[in-house]
């Protein structure tokens, strides 16, 4: 699959060549929603918590006598059944993710970057770099994104991203940056257009084939 390569400034910088075997597969919805359901399980702090019978501070001491007064039979205070009382079967402390096999999460990154090669709404841009004496002004990368026609977008850098770009993107809204190890299917698919640089592409190509 041969791509045009962009500079910020919408110039032309050449034609890249992208794996089909990652760019060109058939997307499989259902393995991106497991993907998805996968990562925001993970993200889930899982810190709720309600305390049981056997948690709750109250006297130990009978409430009043067995027989006699035509009430229930109640023997402590931290009962269910009055206010105060403990929780039965309340939410706990506890990890919310899940296992999922590497092959599927692959598979769904590769779905998710295959449909937005398809739908026309994959940009290769030859360096994610903010230079000049505008360096890290956001009105100079807002600019330059409109001229590539983008305005909801996750954008993807190298290894090491430029501070001064990064800096430039921060204010501006429905605009993600991440490095290429960041990358990842839910972030993919919450944004309109997925922004690419060259090394962001060579990496998964390598990660992925």
């Amino acid at each position: 699959m041969k791509v045009a390569v962009k500079t910020l400034d919408n110039k032309s910088a050449g034609d890249v060549t992208l794996a089909d075997a990652v760019f060109g597969v058939a997307p499989r919805g259902d393995i991106v929603a497991r993907v998805v359901k996968w990562q925001l399980a993970k993200r889930r702090a899982g810190t709720h918590k309600a305390k049981s019978r056997s948690e709750v501070s109250a006297t130990t001491a009978k409430m009043f006598k067995q027989k006699g007064t035509g009430r229930a039979r109640h023997g402590a205070a931290s009962v269910v059944q009055f206010r105060g009382g403990g929780v039965v079967h309340g939410p706990v402390v506890r990890d919310h993710g899940h296992h999922l096999p590497k092959q599927v999460r692959q598979l769904g990154l590769r779905s998710a970057l295959s449909s937005k090669a398809a739908e026309g709404k994959l940009l290769v841009i030859d360096k994610l770099a903010s230079g000049g004496k505008d360096a890290g002004k956001t009105a100079k990368l807002r600019g330059q994104l409109a001229k590539l026609g983008v305005e909801n977008a996750l954008i993807i850098g190298g290894e090491e991203l430029d501070e001064a770009f990064v800096k430039a993107a921060r204010n501006i809204p429905l605009v993600d940056v991440l490095p290429q190890q960041g990358i990842n299917v839910y972030d993919i698919l919450r944004r309109d257009v997925l922004v690419l640089s060259k090394d962001a592409a060579a990496h998964l190509e390598e990660r992925l084939k």
